[in-house]
Formats: structure tokens, C-alpha cells, sequence
């Protein structure tokens, strides 16, 4: 089991889903930075539900005061009430972070990220297990005619590791000094 510091905050890493029967997945990594360590606590994914299904979720695991990062499309307004996604999780009172579109190539950024952070990070086993399948399971996409890569293969994979991805490469190694700064802010101090 890893275990939460109660001092620090909670992250949410988020690939943004959609809703209805065919909406590809939404996947949510939940972190905190722990010195040197990064401590995955939990991992949520769903197919086809609404926003307040995720805001009610986070809020029922305890998770209502974390800081939410979502990836570049959190700008893009919802199908359902053509608000942005940003606005609606600020509006659910979440503390929200678009992390801006790293172009052409923001793949292989996302993965040459996690291959450089990944032996700082500790999972909590239960609650992570689906998402660490999904992370096992990530491949490339082939032409096997060509023996050609084509860049990751988008399937139900894809979406827990471009969530991973997005921490991955938002990712800032605490210092102590952040650290107690992060503490005094949390505690109302600062």
C-alpha cells in the first residue's frame, strides 16, 4: 500500500473522455509528489458518463480539494452543455490546470517522459491495477507490411497512458524549500 500525505496535495492527470455509448474513455491518475517519489494512490476510468459522474466520484474517494490537469482539449467546450471542461470542474470547485498542446510529436514527448520518471514511481496496487494494465498493454501501431511504426495504437489503452503521459511531462521535481511552501499554503499558513 503507498500511502497518502495528508500535507500534500492530490493531482488528478486527466485524458478526457466523452459521453454516450461510443465516447472513447476517460482515465484519471491520481499523484502526489512525495520528495523524490511519485506516488500513484489511484486510478479511475470510465466509458459514456457525464462530467458530475467524475466530480461526484473524486469527491466520494476523497478528493475534492485536488488540483486537476487536463490535457490541451479541457479548452474544448462539452457536447452536452457547451461549457468548457475547465470551467465546469473550477464551477464543481475543483482547482484546474490546462496544460497547453505540445504539438506534432507529443506522443513520443509523453512517453520518452515516462520512461525517464518511471523509477520514481510507486504504485498503489489495488487501486491502480486497471490502469497498470492499461500501461503494460500500450503499443505501437504497425504496418506490417512495411515493418513501419505509426505511432501509438489508439485503443483502450491508449487513454490511461496519455493520461500518464500528461503527468509525466507536467511533472516538476519538488524542492524543499517548494516543498514547505506547498505544506504552509495547505495548512493556511501562507
Amino acid at each position: 500500500m503507498v500511502a497518502r500525505d495528508p500535507l500534500l496535495p492530490i493531482r488528478l492527470y486527466w485524458d478526457i473522455g466523452g459521453a454516450g455509448a461510443r465516447a472513447d474513455a476517460c482515465a484519471i491518475w491520481v499523484v502526489q509528489f512525495v520528495g523524490q517519489e511519485i506516488r500513484a494512490l489511484d486510478y479511475i476510468e470510465g466509458q459514456g458518463q457525464v462530467l458530475g459522474y467524475y466530480t461526484n466520484e473524486l469527491r466520494q474517494r476523497g478528493y475534492e480539494k485536488a488540483l486537476c490537469y487536463l490535457p490541451h482539449d479541457g479548452m474544448n467546450a462539452n457536447a452536452v452543455t457547451d461549457l468548457r471542461y475547465r470551467d465546469h470542474l473550477a464551477d464543481a470547485g475543483f482547482d484546474v490546470t490546462v496544460i497547453p498542446n505540445q504539438g506534432a510529436g507529443a506522443a513520443a514527448m509523453h512517453i520518452e517522459a515516462v520512461r525517464r520518471l518511471f523509477p520514481k514511481v510507486w504504485f498503489n496496487a489495488s487501486a491502480t491495477e486497471a490502469g497498470r494494465d492499461a500501461l503494460g498493454y500500450y503499443h505501437e501501431r504497425k504496418d506490417e507490411h512495411r515493418d513501419v511504426g505509426l505511432g501509438p495504437e489508439h485503443d483502450w489503452s491508449s487513454h490511461a497512458a496519455d493520461a500518464f503521459g500528461l503527468m509525466a511531462v507536467a511533472y516538476e521535481e519538488p524542492s524543499a524549500n517548494r516543498r514547505f511552501k506547498i505544506v504552509y499554503q495547505h495548512m493556511g499558513i501562507v
